[in-house]
């Protein structure tokens, strides 16, 4: 079996390797490991007095960006 270069594939190419490579366990590493490198954005806290409302738009917005990128919504 030949090695895979993990490093080499964008994130969705390392997305849908995993996704048909389920077994591989590197792979999945690889790919949290680079999620979790990632700035998190933070919507809001929990005691906020608009939290639902920033819920919602965020949830909006993640669901608008998927349909222009072609994506099936959630």
């Amino acid at each position: 079996m030949s090695q895979v270069d993990y490093a080499a594939m964008s994130d969705e190419e390392l997305r849908r390797y995993f996704l048909q490579h389920r077994d591989d366990k590197m792979a999945l590493r690889f790919y949290l490991d680079r999620l979790n490198q990632r700035p998190h954005e933070i919507i809001t806290t929990v005691d906020a007095p608009d939290f639902d409302a920033k819920i919602q738009a965020a949830i909006e917005q993640k669901m608008q960006a998927a349909n222009n990128n072609g994506e099936a919504s959630v």
